[in-house]
């Protein structure tokens, strides 16, 4: 058995915190200031936490390597599961011509890319956040704000940015549930904490989109819509995690934000709006559907001003030009995403999932207990076959077939299509995930939290930054809530500050980690069709990040003052 140290260098805790920072400081040092290409950042990072989990730590090599091949099986499923198969849904949606069909349809409600921009990655993302998780949210509405004509390292951007305020509260509030697991606080009371936590992250994130994609000039001209979809979904957050139910707090926020901005569109539009931008940031040009004659094969031309090119997938029709096809077809394949998940927690079929479509069992060669003499959670590996989200994608994917009349053959191409664009995405996420299985199980990432829990009544100003650190490192706030919600409730009861203020700021500061996770900047990459393009990326919202996370730190500490103590009444 190997047993994790909190202070193996020299017996010194913050000497020690700082070798365990290491691996991380070489992952951002490489991707945002050497612009390394992920995948070599991430297996550099990986080797250097193998070495320091043997060297230092003194954790078994054997053990060390079987926790790596832990994470990067993770990342293969459920993450990469849920990447593919979103993105192959989205790609059959571009060979049949339907995707043509969804820009023109985003554009009857608003031809403003700024207010499409908050649609799609505020409003429809959230519900997706809400349904799905991990990666679909940015998967899916990354491609789709491409669909409306957003430069693609811009849509990846605004994708990531957005996908922020409702992770809390995402996949019917995984993260507060597992949180409130591990730590033993009252579920209810976790999740109205974070309702008077998030709100004031989401009312000035649609703010922040519309500078994203026009600067100051978006700010000025949209102002009104922004501050609608924030305030709206902030104030629904609020009102449902504090008195209507902590599991579907995402989904009626972005019910009540996606109606509120679409009724104050029949009364408002931007004096000013954007026009479309074909200029892609250096990125290739994005191929456009080919008009087909029905049943022919042939190109019908490019009369209609649309630019010809083909996928590499067969011949293409265009329905946007032609003037087939409706809204509603067009958005079907979406549609029947959110159905099949929420299907999926609806009582008996949830039930059935709980019981039925998750195996655990011991991950082979690892037995490592915690500073605490208990047996670390990741020796036991929970595998989500029928539940995971990939899966129910698949399915959607498998409908949109049917409902598009996508023969197997054609279906199987794009499958593999997909597969290819995402062969460097497999190996920046399998070894991301592996670098944080290393950290994690070796005793690390405890350590660096450790030693941020010193600081006495002051650790209400780092109790987000540590949750912010989990999910920076894994991608995910319902790990960084495993990893570090205990240590959250021990700190209060040292310091004398109030466990569900701080275990609540571990899941809502993580969520501003989110954004940055390389992880996620391979997603976000992928979906765009730019692999190798994460450290530009990671640039744009390195500082969104940052200076986010000062200011919410700020808040949690002033939460556990007087000054601020009546928000948490």
């Amino acid at each position: 058995m190997y047993t994790q140290v909190l202070d193996p260098l020299a017996g010194s805790l913050y000497w020690s915190a700082l070798c365990a920072a290491l691996p991380l400081l070489t992952l951002f040092v490489l991707l945002g200031v050497f612009r390394v290409r992920a995948q070599i950042a991430a297996v550099a990072s990986l080797v250097l936490a193998l070495a320091l989990a043997v060297g230092v730590w003194g954790m078994p090599a054997s053990q060390a390597l079987s926790g790596a091949a832990e994470g990067g099986f993770y990342g293969l499923f459920p993450v990469l599961w849920i990447l593919v198969n979103a993105l192959w849904i989205y790609r059959m949606t571009e060979i049949t011509g339907w995707f043509a069909v969804l820009r023109r349809s985003f554009r009857t409600v608003s031809t403003d890319q700024r207010v499409q921009g908050i649609l799609i990655a505020f409003c429809f993302g959230a519900l997706i956040e809400a349904l799905a998780g991990f990666g679909a949210p940015v998967a899916i509405t990354a491609v789709m704000l491409v669909a409306v004509g957003i430069a693609p390292l811009k849509a990846a951007t605004v994708a990531l940015v957005a996908n922020t305020a409702p992770v809390a509260f995402g996949s019917m509030a995984v993260p507060l549930t597992t949180l409130a697991g591990v730590t033993g606080l009252p579920l209810a009371d976790l999740g109205a904490m974070a309702g008077r936590q998030t709100p004031l992250i989401a009312a000035f994130i649609p703010l922040v989109l519309v500078f994203l994609l026009d600067g100051r000039r978006g700010v000025r001209e949209t102002w009104p819509v922004a501050v609608v979809a924030g305030l709206t979904f902030g104030l629904a957050q609020f009102v449902s995690a504090n008195y209507i139910s902590v599991e579907v707090t995402d989904i009626i926020a972005g019910v009540v934000a996606l109606v509120a901005v679409l009724g104050f569109l029949r009364v408002w539009q931007p004096s000013v709006v954007q026009p479309d931008q074909e200029t892609q940031e250096g990125a290739p040009t994005v191929t456009q559907p080919v008009a087909v004659a029905a049943g022919s094969g042939t190109p019908t031309g490019d009369s209609g001003g649309t630019k010809a090119g083909r996928t590499g997938l067969g011949d293409q029709t265009d329905r946007s030009e032609s003037g087939e096809g409706s809204a509603l077809m067009a958005f079907a394949p979406y549609l029947i995403i959110v159905a099949l998940f929420a299907l999926t927690q609806l009582g008996p079929v949830k039930d059935w999932l709980a019981t039925n479509g998750v195996t655990q069992f011991a991950w082979p060669g690892l037995d490592v207990e915690t500073t605490a003499g208990q047996p670390a959670g990741a020796v036991t590996f929970k595998l989500e076959h029928i539940k995971a989200g990939g899966t129910v994608l698949l399915v959607a994917g498998l409908l949109t077939m049917a409902l598009y009349r996508v023969g197997p053959g054609r279906a199987v191409k794009a499958y593999g299509a997909t597969l290819h664009q995402l062969r460097w995405t497999f190996v920046t996420v399998t070894s991301v995930l592996a670098l944080a299985w290393v950290m994690n199980l070796s005793g690390q990432t405890v350590t660096l939290g450790t030693a941020l829990a010193q600081t006495g009544t002051w650790f209400a100003l780092f109790s987000p930054i540590v949750g912010w650190l989990g999910v920076a490192v894994t991608g995910s706030d319902t790990s960084a809530n495993s990893l570090f919600g205990v240590l959250q409730v021990t700190a209060a009861h040292q310091t004398g500050l109030d466990p569900v203020l701080l275990a609540s700021a571990n899941s809502t500061g993580g969520v501003l980690g989110k954004m940055l996770s390389p992880q996620n900047l391979a997603v976000a990459a992928a979906a765009i069709g730019m692999a190798g393009s994460e450290s530009i990326i990671f640039r744009k919202v390195l500082g969104w990040s940052l200076g986010m996370l000062a200011v919410f730190a700020v808040i949690i500490y002033l939460q556990s003052t007087p000054v601020l103590g009546w928000m948490t009444v």
